[in-house]
């Protein structure tokens, strides 16, 4: 007995899906999950660029305020919403505050080095 081969169906060429998998955004997610060795970005697909000579001081600084922002946005969702959608929009707000006393921690540190 001969079985013969299972021919599938061809699939036409979409210009659309051709463009998305030579896109930047899909590179970087097949590096991701298949590549031990992610390839880096290059300066021109980064959303932002952290100016390199900002000081540690300085980058602290603006995570904590990044940080307020996100605590803020997440306590007026947590305040929107009720029941389970509501303790896990506050259970953010918490990790949010903690991180951002974790930041503001690491601010202190030089000034109670500095008074010993």
């Amino acid at each position: 007995m001969t079985t013969s081969p299972l021919l599938l169906p061809e699939i036409p060429e979409d210009d659309e899906l051709h463009e998305l998998r030579s896109s930047g955004a899909a590179k970087r997610a097949l590096d991701f999950y298949l590549k031990e060795d992610m390839s880096a970005a290059t300066p021109d697909e980064a959303l932002f660029a952290i100016n390199p000579g900002i000081s540690q001081e300085e980058a602290l600084v603006h995570a904590s305020e990044l940080l307020r922002s996100a605590a803020a946005t997440a306590y007026e969702s947590a305040s929107s919403h009720q029941g389970s959608h509501r303790d896990l929009a506050f259970s953010v707000v918490y990790l949010i505050d903690m991180a951002k006393a974790m930041v503001e921690r690491s601010l202190q540190v030089p000034e109670v080095q500095a008074n010993r």
